[in-house]
């Protein structure tokens, strides 16, 4: 009779833990789904919509001589395919190059909207840095960030060529 009682116990114990494996497994392969889902891919970013300006072939001229607006144009690259090295980086290195970027700006466009404008850069590259650097941000935040980056560099380009324009039209005396 103790012999009955002692495998009932016995097996009782084997069963309840098999449970406990089985319930870990499940854990295991959730958290992995969960940080595969967290990766923004270059084709998440693809998809984002906003308007694209080009600097118009005048403008390209003007700032030739401007590398630190080049390097960002090449970064700005990488994130489209995904590489945010520079991005989510160390933030004094950040700050070192939106510096740089704002004093080496070329004379021609010293103006208050395009440093308005570059000041909306500023912004947008140290909220992008924050949003990558914290674990605790949405993916659908991030990819706003990484928007409003795309948006705030494409609007510089809008002014810069706008200005050139203005500068053409004003050149040009009736007859």
């Amino acid at each position: 009779m103790k012999l009955r009682y002692i495998l009932l116990f016995l097996s009782f114990i084997g069963l309840s833990s098999c449970n406990e494996d089985a319930k870990n497994e499940t854990v295991v392969q959730e958290v992995a789904v969960e940080t595969t889902s967290k990766k923004i891919t270059a084709k998440m970013i693809e998809s984002l919509e906003y308007r694209d300006f080009a600097l118009s072939p005048e403008a390209d001229r003007a700032i030739a001589s401007w590398g630190e607006y080049h390097e960002l144009g090449r970064q700005l690259d990488f994130l489209k395919r995904g590489d945010f090295s520079f991005f989510n980086g160390d933030k004094a290195v950040l700050k070192k190059f939106i510096l740089e970027f704002k004093n080496k700006l070329p004379e021609a466009f010293e103006t208050n909207p395009i440093e308005s404008r570059i000041a909306v850069i500023e912004t947008e590259l140290l909220q992008l840095n924050e949003n990558l650097t914290l674990d605790n941000i949405k993916n659908t935040t991030r990819l706003e960030s990484i928007k409003g980056l795309f948006i705030a560099f494409s609007n510089l380009n809008d002014m810069m060529n706008k200005k050139l324009e203005r500068e053409t039209y004003n050149k040009i005396l009736p007859e």
